[in-house]
């Protein structure tokens, strides 16, 4: 299954030209400063903007060509849309928002239990729009848009206008659509850390043009695109449990052929998980150290280099395998070490700056 969108539109200040196609289920993020088209995208395939020129498929399912004059209405073409704002209604119980999604629904794949229990809505389901909290009401509105049975859920920054806490609250519910249910998910947002627990592809943005498109794992850990410029830069990787050490207060990861310690985990052995390696936390060496604290010596070999002048740093992707991190180093570091594509040099990685998310069922 595939989703295919090719879109040009021409506003007075702004101008869209885009062309992407992406494997699915999974979820693929749409990501990019504010004003980089995003949004735009997504309205024009929801159908509430026709585009000057464009085509979408869902898979062998054609939603808009205009030179074939096919643009199919909002609700024909299948899609479960949840934008910023809950926009439930106010005069009906959760209950009732949450069956107004079902009205039209000619299936039944996705059932009000299962949707209530997934997105832990059972307890509310009796009370009014007013008295949710932020991130319940979004709660709510996913599970309207489930209930409508659509073929792809798409999410407008569906928590931009949540506070941090409320964000952490809504984050794990999100990454459990896409297992439990298995449903391919088209999610917009500009924040790092959404990316990093919930995307599994990624389409770049920047000014209505597309600066890459690829897997999670190969975009999160290249020095040469917008990502890796930002505080928060790092490689994000799947992993599986390898072993526990309760003695050591660590537990083993695989990484491809390689393996990692974090601190200890309680995900039962073989459980498939997703971690991030910040560059700010990886350092180099040519040579294996002895007698440190760091955990990871991962051997590799330099992949590229690429100058972040803004920063005085450089930033050095490390092939690992069948991975690859990405460390931000300073060109002094670089020119001491002798660091040129294809040198041997090994990731150093605390096991404490390992960040773990909660286990994904597609691979990134």
């Amino acid at each position: 299954m595939t989703l295919a969108i090719a879109l040009r539109h021409f506003f007075p200040n702004f101008a869209l030209d885009v062309a992407f196609t992406v494997p699915l289920p999974g979820t693929v993020v749409l990501f990019g400063p504010s004003g980089s088209g995003k949004s735009t995208i997504i309205t024009i395939l929801a159908g509430l903007l026709r585009p000057d020129w464009g085509r979408i498929a869902l898979d062998e399912r054609v939603l808009l060509d205009t030179e074939s004059g096919i643009c199919l209405p909002p609700e024909r073409r299948g899609l479960g849309v949840v934008f910023q704002n809950a926009r439930l209604f106010p005069h009906l119980s959760v209950r009732g928002n949450l069956l107004f999604g079902a009205r039209r629904a000619e299936e039944r794949r996705i059932g009000f239990e299962e949707v209530t229990e997934l997105l832990g809505l059972k307890h509310l389901l009796e009370r009014r729009p007013h008295a949710l909290s932020g991130g319940e009401a979004q709660r709510v509105a996913i599970g309207r848009a489930l209930l409508a049975q659509p073929r792809l859920l798409v999410m407008d920054e569906p928590l931009a206008s949540l506070d941090q806490p409320r964000k952490a609250e809504i984050l794990p519910y999100l990454a459990r659509l896409k297992t439990a249910l298995g449903l391919p998910i088209l999610y917009v947002t500009h924040a790092l850390d959404e990316v990093a627990q919930l995307a599994d592809w990624m389409v770049l943005l920047e000014a209505g043009r597309i600066r890459a498109a690829g897997s999670l794992a190969e975009l999160s850990s290249r020095g040469n695109l917008p990502l890796a410029l930002r505080d928060d830069a790092g490689a994000v990787l799947s992993a599986r449990v390898l072993r526990h050490d309760a003695e050591r207060q660590l537990s083993l990861l695989a990484l491809g052929t390689a393996a990692l310690w974090v601190p200890l985990l309680s995900a039962p052995l073989g459980t498939e998980l997703r971690v991030r390696i910040p560059a700010r936390e990886v350092i180099l060496a040519t040579d294996a150290p002895r007698a440190i604290s760091v955990h990871n010596a991962l051997a590799g070999s330099v992949r590229a280099i690429t100058p972040d002048p803004l920063r005085h740093a450089a930033l050095v992707e490390v092939a690992i395998g069948e991975h690859a991190l990405l460390a931000r180093v300073t060109p002094d570091a670089v020119s001491r070490l002798g660091l040129t594509p294809g040198s041997a040099v090994f990731a150093l990685v605390k096991s404490v700056a390992v960040e773990v998310f909660a286990p994904s069922a597609a691979s990134s």
